[in-house]
């Protein structure tokens, strides 16, 4: 009898989910709103600077809501996990981390606004899961644990920082391991240690300490496992992709690691195909309170970008990367317009050529990444 191959895993990868400070304050259940901003002391604040461009935002909204057109495209069975960064610390706790400009905060009783996309895996290692201090991070992970949202990249020593999710899928699993580097804005003290909670921070992002993590991960695979590497570095603004960046990234699939995931830039960046893996250099954010906000409107970080990838089981290969522009409004998922649409793919392949990859935009407005 002739096996039946095992279908592609299907994975809908995002950027940086940032559901505290405004949009936790127009959720059915807002956190305390005091903020310890050198400019606003308010969340609320961020609601009216939203409403200023955007219109009335309904309050509550529904948790769903945040996530509007992009859940019909979370929906197809095609699809079978859900990974995003998830920059928020989910907890009512008070004690912010102190001489920190920026603090991140979403009530716990709002964690359905993650259930509702059916978010499988939540990565941690980020700028603003200790926020509000070690309480805080205690509380986030108890409440995706309760949800039964899977996380990785922050725990309570450095061994549950370092260990990866493992996500079951036909055939096999996926493990996902999620490290962050200080060029994203982690404080250095914030690194998880035998007997101290924190992140799963890098030393640096040179080639030998990729080589060592890759060594690490392979360690810990089995046979029929693929391994995506979630990483949060680099700055918020500009399109460059660093060659320290580059180098890393091709260190990692070299060693083994089947996708790079990489997150912290506000807007979109490169994506390359080295040796048949996907590494996406910046995934941009894609729900955040910033509507409103001025002074980066050239990069138009309203435009966002689900992508939905698609991974030979047996080898982890690339098969297929469907990108779907999106924009936000009113804290809202919409799908961009086609105008926008076609702009991200142009802006695409322009930050593609250094690396040989382009899109090419589908009559339903996607773009599908050339390989």
């Amino acid at each position: 009898m002739t096996a039946v191959p095992t279908p592609a895993i299907g994975l809908c990868l995002g950027g940086d989910v940032m559901t505290g400070r405004g949009i936790d304050q127009v959720l059915p259940r807002p956190a305390d709103p005091t903020l310890y901003e050198p400019y606003i002391r308010d969340a609320r604040q961020y609601v009216r600077l939203a409403e200023a461009v955007s219109g009335p935002i309904p309050r509550p909204l529904d948790v769903a809501a945040i996530w509007g057109d992009a859940l019909a495209e979370l929906a197809p069975a095609a699809i079978d996990l859900r990974i995003v960064n998830l920059e928020t610390s989910i907890t009512t706790s008070a004690d912010a981390w102190p001489d920190k400009g920026i603090h991140y905060r979403m009530h716990p009783a709002n964690v359905g606004c993650l259930t509702a996309a059916r978010l499988d895996c939540c990565c941690l290692a980020n700028n603003h899961v200790l926020d509000w201090g070690y309480a805080g991070l205690t509380e986030t992970i108890a409440t995706l644990d309760r949800a039964g949202i899977a996380h990785a990249g922050a725990g309570e020593n450095a061994a549950a920082a370092a260990a990866p999710a493992a996500l079951d899928v036909a055939g096999g699993r996926v493990l996902v391991f999620a490290v962050g580097a200080t060029t994203s804005g982690i404080p250095p003290e914030w690194g998880a240690a035998p007997e101290r909670p924190g992140v799963n921070l890098l030393p640096n992002l040179t080639e030998s300490t990729a080589r060592r993590l890759a060594r690490q991960i392979e360690a810990v695979k089995r046979p029929g496992d693929v391994a995506v590497v979630s990483i949060h570095w680099g700055g918020n603004w500009g399109y460059e992709v660093p060659e320290a960046h580059v180098r890393f990234a091709h260190r990692l699939i070299e060693g083994g690691i089947d996708v790079v995931h990489g997150h912290s830039s506000h807007h979109v960046k490169a994506l390359e195909v080295y040796q048949a893996r996907l590494i996406l250099y910046g995934c941009g954010d894609l729900l955040d309170d910033y509507e409103g906000i001025s002074g980066h409107e050239a990069y138009r970080p309203d435009l966002r970008l689900l992508y939905l990838v698609r991974l030979d089981p047996a080898t982890g290969r690339l098969v297929e990367a469907r990108l779907v522009p999106v924009q936000v409004r009113g804290f809202q998922l919409r799908r961009a317009a086609p105008t926008d649409a076609a702009a991200l793919g142009r802006l695409l392949n322009r930050l593609g050529e250094p690396f040989g990859t382009r899109t090419e935009l589908a009559a339903d407005h996607t773009l599908t990444l050339v390989v």
